[in-house]
């Protein structure tokens, strides 16, 4: 008896030995003086003062992903004295000042991968990037993680993976990710995002069993009674266990489960398809290595378009070639501007850039000093202006070289999508919480309209407005619709019988709005008078969703763009479903019309680009 318990002592002590230890701290959203700076600090000291190989923050640093957020969060994170693992979470890639380019600048990166002993830490960014929309993989860090895994996990080793999403449908390429986790010898997977406990597996009805952990948040429970702490991850070569600790207590076990390195594979169904309305052709004109954040924009020749990894690309829109590819330093998030005399101007991280259109030679640039470029720009009907929104800012410049004209610098956070310019109105929004109107020759302010909340994320921030003779007409996070007198900036009316989102566009008389909403319907308003009328609304099959995808409609037929790569086609004279298009996994960047043949261009984050023609 004596020796059998000197033998469980020792295996007890190899154990101990060997084990690795991880913390993780996950979803901190640390700001200034709230009550989570000073449980940073508490949690920084208890980390400091344990026996940790490695410290893995996984995601949502801040809540709006400023750069004095990051730098101050960094501030405290920096008094780790343990090995430090960074992946961003969705407020800082959804919501950014940077573009997210501040992130890889302050720690080197958005992924990361270390080994302790024989255990391989690996973590990946997950998205959404710069806009609403589920969790997503980069195409290029897919590529990534199978290459370094294929390079590091030799006879012995053991992966442990991590990224801020859960592995469920709120990844929209989660089928991609997982075929690439089960070539290798991952023992389980750790994430944040809901600020709860929760034990699953992975992939959840696709038969997989691999073991996945959503670990707490740093704050936890109700204001007045939240509790405070991290969680504390141990591998040894039987069992992972998880445990949540407190500040200040002693820690407490909430999971373990077995370390062993195969795992069922999980079941996907396939991609359907595309099948083409009758008098329909559907073409995939494009598909790139990386992922594609823009919308397109297309000329008599070429289809223009910005990668996550910084090219901006022309592609021939007939051949599907590629024309020329040109970099730029950074994600590119701002859709290119066709301008006059085979041209184009493309936004960026630190200017704007004009190019020859035919050759990508580079023309001239206009530096940046105040952020990066991430709004649609748009020519005005007249041809006359270029119009570009930019962080904090609203330009109007020289079509012909790009040359500013003026810039109305009176806007508290960043333009995202394009502005509409008609007549002598140039209307847009932003994320500083209002809507506003300029005098478009002189840059000058007519009127600025605000839903009344002080909160900048239910800001008219990411909405196209539809301009009529005499009214705006935008959809917010707010979840409204709301028609305001063009003349004035008066709110005329605002309804909420639909759960509406950021993903709007006009019929093309001009008499309608349409606007998906995030129970995944299609909604037609009549803007013609001065109250509310719903003129028709169908289900288009989509469920849940909130892609803030322009809707364009081209010779009768409505476009919607979707989370997960479906573009609706509604014949709007009977409202009837005539196609719902599976064109890929990935969510609907943008639905453009080629206004030299009136084809729809599509652009989807995979970076796919599609072209939808009749016959």
């Amino acid at each position: 008896m004596l020796r059998t318990i000197i033998s469980a002592a020792a295996v007890a002590a190899v154990f101990a030995v060997s084990a690795q230890r991880i913390a993780v701290l996950s979803d901190i959203h640390v700001g200034k003086g709230a009550p989570t700076d000073s449980a940073l600090r508490a949690a920084v000291v208890e980390i400091n003062a344990a026996p940790f190989d490695v410290v893995v923050v996984d995601g949502d640093l801040a809540t709006e992903g400023s750069d004095a957020e990051l730098t101050y969060v960094k501030s405290i994170l920096d008094q780790i004295k343990h090995p430090l693992c960074m992946l961003p979470g969705n407020h800082e890639t959804t919501w950014s000042q940077s573009a997210t380019k501040t992130f890889v600048d302050l720690w080197g990166n958005d992924r990361f991968v270390t080994e302790v002993d024989s255990l391989i830490l690996i973590g990946i960014s997950s998205g959404p990037y710069m806009k609403m929309g589920n969790g997503c993989i980069k195409s290029e860090d897919l590529h990534w993680l199978d290459a370094t895994l294929a390079e590091r996990t030799k006879e012995g080793k053991r992966v442990l993976s991590f990224c801020h999403y859960p592995l469920n449908n709120d990844l929209d390429n989660l089928s991609d990710y997982m075929a690439i986790l089960e070539k290798y010898p991952v023992i389980g997977h750790v994430n944040g995002h809901y600020h709860s406990w929760q034990e699953y597996k992975a992939a959840p009805e696709s038969g997989s069993d691999l073991p996945c952990v959503m670990v707490r948040s740093l704050s936890m429970g109700k204001k007045g009674s939240a509790t405070y702490g991290y969680s504390e991850i141990e591998v040894d070569p039987q069992w992972v266990h998880i445990y949540n600790k407190e500040i200040g207590k002693a820690r407490q076990p909430r999971f373990a489960f077995a370390n062993k390195k195969m795992h069922k594979k999980a079941k996907f169904e396939p991609m359907p398809e595309v099948v083409a309305p009758q008098g329909y052709e559907v073409t995939q004109v494009w598909a790139d290595s990386a992922s594609v954040f823009t919308r397109p924009a297309v000329d008599a020749d070429n289809v223009y378009f910005g990668t996550s990894t910084g090219m901006s690309r022309a592609v021939d829109k007939k051949s599907g070639q590629l024309r020329w590819c040109v970099p730029v330093g950074a994600s590119v998030f701002s859709r290119a501007t066709v301008l006059p005399g085979g041209k184009v101007a493309v936004p960026v991280h630190d200017g704007i850039l004009i190019l020859d259109a035919a050759t990508g030679r580079q023309l001239g640039k206009h530096k940046s000093k105040e952020g990066p470029y991430v709004a649609d720009g748009l020519m005005t009907p007249d041809g006359k202006a270029y119009i570009q929104g930019g962080y904090k800012r609203m330009e109007k410049r020289r079509p012909s070289d790009g040359k500013l004209i003026w810039s109305y610098d009176s806007i508290n956070n960043y333009c995202q999508a394009a502005a509409v310019a008609d007549g002598d109105d140039l209307v847009f929004g932003a994320w500083d919480t209002k809507l506003r109107c300029l005098d478009l020759k002189k840059g000058r302010l007519r009127w600025e309209w605000t839903n009344g909340s002080p909160v900048n994320l239910f800001s008219p921030g990411n909405v196209v407005p539809v301009v009529t003779n005499d009214k705006v007409i935008i959809v917010a996070p707010d979840r409204y619709m709301t028609a305001i007198d063009r003349a004035t900036g008066r709110q005329i009316w605002r309804d909420k019988s639909h759960r509406y989102r950021e993903s709007m566009g006009r019929s093309e008389d001009g008499t309608r709005v349409y606007a998906k909403t995030m129970d995944g319907e299609l909604v037609a308003v009549d803007v013609t008078g001065d109250t509310f009328k719903e003129l028709w609304t169908i289900d288009l099959g989509l469920g849940y969703e909130h892609a803030p995808c322009v809707i364009v409609e081209k010779d009768g037929i409505v476009y919607t763009g979707s989370l997960r790569g479906k573009v609706t086609m509604t014949r709007a004279a009977d409202h009837k479903l005539v196609a719902s298009l599976q064109l890929g996994k990935t969510e609907v960047n943008g639905i453009d019309i080629d206004p030299s043949t009136g084809d729809i261009y599509v652009s989807l984050i995979e970076g796919k680009i599609y072209r939808i023609a009749k016959k």
